[in-house]
């Protein structure tokens, strides 16, 4: 019996289930880089570079540990033009049993990969992910019954099960959470640490120039590239983040910095999505720096939730609410995405950073994403798919299954408050809290109204009277509507007009 294994560019693990259920001289292994999968979204040049690297180099490793591997390269004679492609190419070569997959991490594979039983007359075996730490199963058992799938009470369980950060049956130090300790704007500083670096070897620079001369209008900035692509360099990029950020990593999460696109922030995010590192692993590592007494426990606890509480819970939503759940738009938004997203250009001073760093970096922390781009589309009343596409596509990191429900659920308040409960809609207060953008921003902060007034505190609030029929009845939001209820008619027609004329300029 001889399979085909068909290995996908998000899915470079050693221990991928497909790869640990065949035998290397029973399998052949089939890698593509396909058409297809560069223009379903305008990816940035960044992350096309990275993923086709990764998976060149993870080709070159299952080699040398014996396995056959066939990888269709996009600069090849005739490259594929999608996974069927390249699957008809093989069955053209030789007979194969059967045909085994890894679940993908999108619907839109998953509907497609469904369909090649009958499409190829051969068995099509798709195995469950098991390199996350929650199963479908698992997620839908906490989940059933719910009215509200609230992510604190999900990590909780999770840190239960791993065992990470628990003394006994207790959370380590006596809470759960130490969210109120990680909110503290940051100061410039001359010694604050810069990412983990890899010089582009001659595999990554022969990708380098295929990106380059495949996709010279394509989106953001292609070099300098500084991304790891093998196990071994992620591996390393870890080791710098515990010694040199995680110890800050905590108090500072949520600050932004003009200048200053990554701060304590771990960059690793893109390494555990493609597969290059294990996510429970690096969460035992950043566990083990604390009780070694090296970082505090804000810290490592802080990092900690945003894998095995965050991660694995939007996953969880994206597949138990179905491929509908990223047209979902509870709040009735159509307006088109503005073209300052793809471009930076704009004189608010926040969105111009976070886009612009978004163009160089292919990166922004959660914060940038959450409260700034997000944030600002959420209030202006932005078409939430337009924005899940844009998020899908500008980011290193984004995968659908951890995308979608961070913009459709958290960010947009689409799903109506399934994943969050309240709209994450700000004023200008929050950004000027956090971070040092409006001190150099063409509009006043202090400004509510009025021409020079900061976009963002008009819209807040007609972002509120515009879904009141929507939005009263939410408890967390009901001090907000008495502020609003209080208020002179004259003073809410200004918020009204000013936010009317910020919306024409869009």
């Amino acid at each position: 019996m001889t399979d085909l294994v068909l290995v996908l560019g998000d899915q470079l693990s050693p221990d991928l289930p497909s790869l640990r259920q065949t035998r290397p001289e029973a399998a052949d292994i089939l890698m593509v880089e396909a058409l297809s999968e560069t223009d379903y979204v305008w990816h940035h040049r960044k992350k096309m570079a990275l993923v086709f690297s990764a998976m060149r180099h993870f080709s070159r490793a299952l080699e040398k540990a014996g396995r056959r591997v066939i990888h269709h390269r996009l600069d090849q004679d005739l490259p594929c033009a999608d996974f069927a492609d390249a699957i008809e190419r093989a069955l053209a070569t030789r007979p194969y049993d059967r045909l085994i997959i890894t679940e993908p991490g999108e619907w839109r594979l998953r509907r497609e990969f469904e369909t090649w039983q009958d499409r190829f007359g051969l068995p099509v075996v798709i195995l469950e992910d098991d390199r996350f730490l929650c199963s479908h199963a698992r997620f839908n058992a906490w989940a059933e019954g719910r009215k509200q799938l609230r992510m604190e009470y999900f990590y909780r369980e999770m840190r239960r099960e791993t065992g990470l950060l628990m003394e006994g049956d207790k959370p380590a130090g006596g809470r759960w959470n130490y969210d109120a300790e990680n909110r503290k704007p940051a100061a410039d500083d001359l010694f604050m640490p810069r990412p983990h670096s890899v010089e582009p070897d001659a595999i990554t620079r022969e990708v380098l120039d295929m990106v380059a001369t495949r996709f010279p209008d394509g989106f953001g900035d292609l070099e300098p590239f500084r991304f790891a692509v093998t196990a071994e360099e992620a591996e390393a990029a870890l080791d710098h983040f515990i010694a040199a950020a995680l110890a800050d990593f905590g108090p500072y999460q949520d600050a932004m910095l003009r200048g200053e696109s990554f701060l304590w922030h771990s960059v690793l995010s893109a390494y555990i999505n493609i597969g290059l590192l294990d996510p429970l692993a690096v969460c035992q590592r950043v566990e083990a720096a604390w009780q070694a007494g090296n970082v505090p426990l804000n810290s490592a606890e802080g990092f900690i939730r945003q894998i095995i509480g965050w991660r694995e819970y939007v996953r969880g939503i994206y597949w138990r609410e179905g491929p509908d759940y990223v047209h979902r738009n509870a709040l009735g938004a159509k307006r088109p995405l503005p073209d300052f997203y793809w471009s930076g250009e704009t004189d608010m001073a926040c969105l111009s950073a976070a886009i612009g760093q978004t163009r160089r970096e292919a990166y922004a922390h959660h914060i940038q994403r959450l409260m700034v781009t997000g944030t600002f589309a959420l209030i202006a009343g932005v078409d939430p798919h337009a924005l899940h596409e844009w998020y899908l596509a500008v980011y290193i990191d984004a995968f659908e299954w951890v995308e979608a429900p961070n913009v459709i659920g958290m960010s947009q308040f689409a799903d109506g408050g399934l994943l969050g409960s309240k709209p994450y809609a700000a004023s200008g207060a929050y950004i000027d809290r956090m971070s040092d953008y409006c001190g150099a921003c063409r509009y006043s902060v202090k400004d509510k109204t009025g021409p020079d007034s900061c976009p963002f505190n008009s819209l807040y609030w007609d972002f509120l009277d515009r879904n009141d029929e929507t939005l009263r009845g939410n408890p967390r939001l009901g001090p907000v509507y008495r502020n609003w209820d209080r208020m002179a008619e004259a003073k809410r027609q200004a918020y009204r007009d000013r936010a009317r004329d910020v919306l024409d300029a869009l």
